[in-house]
């Protein structure tokens, strides 16, 4: 007994002691915070126009070669800067490490210049008297493989983002610095951008004057294989390619693009622009990607786009989606996302909104329009909602978080994607937004729907491609405005809450259920295709890459209890060779049975048998229309899906 009471004792006395303390005579450095050297933004106009050359021939080694001319009116410190806050990026993306051979000089003598050792986007300079102008001279040094970042120069195309070849002037609103932009494409090209050009000769572009801010907002797409096609007298769909075989559109396939600003400007009864470019490239070799501007879209898909239309839907979303940023994310735009220049922080926390709606608005027009048939978009919408369902991280990280992902994660691969979450208010706030579009309808007894809502708050005047910006307490008094609801408590449980399964409740309300069948839609093949993958995530839990490579494992699915992980080789199933097909067959027919699927895997050097535990065979997400005694014969999305201007 005494034994213990000590043991207790000391016990006690070891975990209330004190971490053993530095020895007095040890250094102490004391802090010294940096001071800010760099002058903040003030809404004043910049003395002078910037000139800013871009020599873009060099498109076989991917290089950007600048001269820019930068006025100044004063001796003494000057501080230019790279973009770093990107618009439409949502974090700070800019491509500094791709900026070499920079060099300053004024009236033929070289200027020093150092780089800000806080901001690494900053230069310093100090200028001499009697100095009216400095140039720069730099290269930007392309991507040339896809592991440097993003291709924008390829065999026959490019894509000129004014951000990456120019610098600018600390201490003003961009929109406050006039630029002259001249670019020289390679001989033959042919070029489109939001921008207008003043002057042509051959290859060589003088753009009309503009403001900075409205420069980084029009990049260009310029290639050898080029086609315009005018969709209505405002807007037109610029295509380049990587062969003139696969610029062929016929009439049919054009046709849909119309409807899709026919349809948009509907939704929104307005245009927030004077003109407006789709610059879409089909392409294999150049860069994918979707980037909204104010009076223009950067839009990657596949080569084959036009070619295998009748194959399923591909990427025919990424236009509806581009375009609605137009009215949500340019015109309006979350408060926190508005800065006055691009080395301002950003605050992502509206992302539901800007992204989220965008992308519930993208699905609704793309098949509107036609660029997708409605069962194209329920397939997509059972696709969402069952991958959202997955993301079992939702139980521990709020949908309001993901909006930091863009920051947190820079778009890197997750090892457990589902557990961690990703930039989840894409498609987890299109299902919110789907909700709210179905309580709106069935309060206001089918007279109203969220429609209404994007009329009133992202209207605006046509022609004002400006900016005004919102709070969340605005998004929910407009919300209020179209239909009395709670819809405090609404974004309160949805946005900010932690949930056990992804809010499907607009499905319901909507007419459909989702289900699980044994055959892939159409959508999930094509995106499989894209991905160039094989997707298990909603029967074992497992994406297959290529070469038997595991590409993803969702948490806590059978192929997670079996002990599987990203990265693993998969070289048998079942003591047969790993295919695509022959895991296919393997879950297939343990369907109802008790055994397990056994995966033979390569984990580094060592091999393992893992033994999966699933009888419920292949299962494919799909939505079921719900039926009997008192069921909508035409629900809620179908109404919703309905073309408005055909």
């Amino acid at each position: 007994m005494r034994t213990a009471a000590f043991l207790g004792l000391v016990l006690s006395l070891t975990i209330c002691a004190p971490a053993t303390a530095m020895p007095n005579n040890l250094s102490k450095p004391e802090y010294t915070a940096p001071q800010e050297t760099i002058p903040s933004p003030q809404d004043i106009a910049y003395p002078g126009t910037m000139a800013l050359e871009v020599d873009a021939r060099d498109h076989d080694q991917g290089i950007f070669r600048v001269t820019q001319t930068i006025p100044v009116t004063k001796a003494g410190r000057l501080t230019l800067l790279y973009p770093e806050w990107l618009p439409g990026n949502h974090a700070p993306r800019g491509e500094i490490e791709k900026l070499t051979g920079l060099e300053f000089t004024a009236n033929g003598q070289t200027l020093p210049w150092v780089r800000d050792d806080v901001d690494v986007f900053a230069f310093h300079l100090n200028i001499p008297e009697g100095v009216a102008q400095i140039t720069a001279k730099f290269q930007f040094v392309s991507a040339t493989v896809e592991s440097q970042g993003r291709i924008v120069m390829a065999p026959s195309m490019l894509n000129l983002r004014w951000h990456q070849v120019s610098l600018y002037p600390a201490g003003h609103y961009v929109r406050q610095i006039p630029v002259v932009a001249t670019a020289v494409y390679p001989d033959g090209w042919q070029a489109a951008s939001a921008l207008r050009p003043k002057s042509q000769v051959g290859g060589k572009i003088v753009y009309e004057k503009t403001d900075y801010d409205t420069l980084v907002d029009s990049p260009v797409f310029a290639g050898q294989y080029f086609q315009t096609y005018p969709l209505t007298n405002r807007v037109h769909l610029n295509i380049v390619a990587d062969d003139a075989k696969f610029l062929q559109p016929t009439k049919a396939q054009i046709a849909p693009h119309v409807a899709l600003v026919r349809e948009a400007e509907a939704l929104f009864g307005s245009h927030p622009y004077d003109r407006y470019d789709f610059l879409l490239a089909l392409t294999d070799e150049m860069g994918g990607i979707g980037l909204e501007h104010h009076r223009s879209s950067e839009n990657g898909v596949d080569r084959e786009y036009f070619t295998s239309w009748d194959d399923g839907p591909g990427r025919r979303n990424l236009l509806p989606h581009e375009m609605t940023h137009a009215w949500n994310g340019k015109y309006r735009r979350p408060a926190g996302m508005w800065t006055p220049d691009f080395r301002q922080p950003m605050r992502d926390s509206l992302l539901w909104v800007y992204e989220g709606q965008t992308q519930f608005w993208g699905y609704v027009l793309g098949a509107r329009s036609g660029l997708y048939s409605k069962q194209d978009t329920l397939d997509a919408f059972a696709a969402i909602a069952a991958d959202m369902d997955l993301r079992v991280g939702r139980t521990w990280r709020p949908l309001i978080d993901t909006t930091h992902d863009p920051i947190i994660a820079a778009r890197r691969p997750k090892p457990w994607t589902s557990w961690q979450r990703a930039e989840d208010y894409y498609n987890e706030g299109l299902l919110i937004w789907l909700e709210a579009d179905q309580i709106i309808r069935r309060e206001s007894g089918g007279r109203k729907s969220l429609g209404d809502f994007a009329r009133s708050f992202f209207g605006g005047r046509n022609g004002d491609w400006g900016v005004r910006t919102y709070e969340e307490k605005d998004v929910i008094n407009a919300l209020n405005a179209v239909q009395p609801y709670d819809w405090a408590s609404f974004v309160a449980e949805r946005v900010h809450g932690t949930s056990a399964e992804a809010p499907k409740k607009g499905l319901i309300l909507g007419g459909y259920r989702l289900v699980f069948v044994d055959t892939p839609s159409a959508y999930i093949l094509a995106n499989d295709k894209h991905r160039k993958q094989m997707d298990f995530s909603y029967s074992i839990g497992v994406v297959m890459g290529g070469k038997g490579m595991i590409k993803s494992v969702v948490w806590d699915s059978p192929a997670f209890r079996a002990g599987l992980k990203p990265g693993l080789t998969v070289s048998a199933v079942n003591g047969k060779a790993y295919s695509d097909e022959a895991l296919k067959q393997a879950i297939e027919q343990n369907r109802g049975q008790d055994g397990k699927i056994e995966i033979f895997a390569k984990n580094g050097e060592a091999y393992h048998n893992f033994m999966v535990d699933h009888s419920g065979g292949l299962r494919y997400p799909a939505l079921e229309k719900i039926t009997g005694e008192g069921a909508d014969q035409e629900g809620g999305i179908d109404r919703l899906l309905q073309p408005k201007t055909r």
